[in-house]
């Protein structure tokens, strides 16, 4: 992977990553989606950076209708290819400059996608403003303790939000009912250290 900064991993990055692979990521859905998702009413789903799809195609397969979205459209396209049915929309989308619906989604899920710090919150609030009354917002993190800056050339944790930052934003329209670092409930990817997940679930005052 080439240096790169929160400025830098636009959609042309992140396409070039995906290129160098058949597949970048494991095809098994994230294991905090699982543990926190599986015993909610499913409703509508906004899935953020959806990458080649995987937990979207669990959701759906659950009865959420998904929209999936994504900065690269080389991912959105191979996360299309391996989707069937109807309940999965995938959709370019850039938070830094674009809105999702608001007040639409019952379930809004960031799995380890890399929301830039802003001075204005701007992006973090468009992403807050997609979760439904009653909704519930679900992001998890790798631990930024096991994460060195710039590890194999890669972008700086601290230029992202953690989750227990994204809590810290929140006002009382919120109901934080987990924020914590636990141990990882599924294998760490290939070639990486990561043993420790952090994990924000709020619900949305209705």
């Amino acid at each position: 992977m080439t240096d790169a900064s929160a400025a830098t991993m636009d959609g042309d990055y992140w396409d070039q990553r995906y290129r160098e692979r058949g597949q970048l990521w494991s095809g098994q859905p994230n294991g905090v989606l699982v543990r926190e998702a599986s015993a909610l009413p499913p409703g509508r789903a906004l899935d953020v950076g959806c990458g080649e799809g995987a937990d979207a195609r669990w959701l759906a397969d659950r009865g959420w209708q998904v929209t999936a979205i994504d900065i690269s459209p080389v991912a959105l396209d191979r996360a299309a290819a391996g989707t069937d049915g109807s309940a999965v929309t995938f959709t370019r989308l850039d938070l830094a400059t674009t809105a999702p619906a608001r007040d639409a989604y019952e379930l809004v899920s960031a799995q380890y996608f890399p929301l830039p710090r802003q001075a204005d919150h701007a992006a973090l609030h468009r992403l807050l403003a997609a979760v439904a009354p009653g909704g519930t917002l679900l992001v998890a993190g790798h631990d930024t303790t096991e994460l060195p800056p710039h590890a194999h050339g890669g972008p700086d944790p601290a230029d992202f939000y953690r989750p227990d930052e994204i809590a810290a934003v929140l006002d009382d329209g919120w109901t934080v009912l987990v924020d914590e670092i636990r141990p990882r409930v599924s294998a760490a990817p290939p070639g990486t250290a990561h043993t420790r997940d952090a994990v924000l679930v709020a619900r949305r005052r209705g």
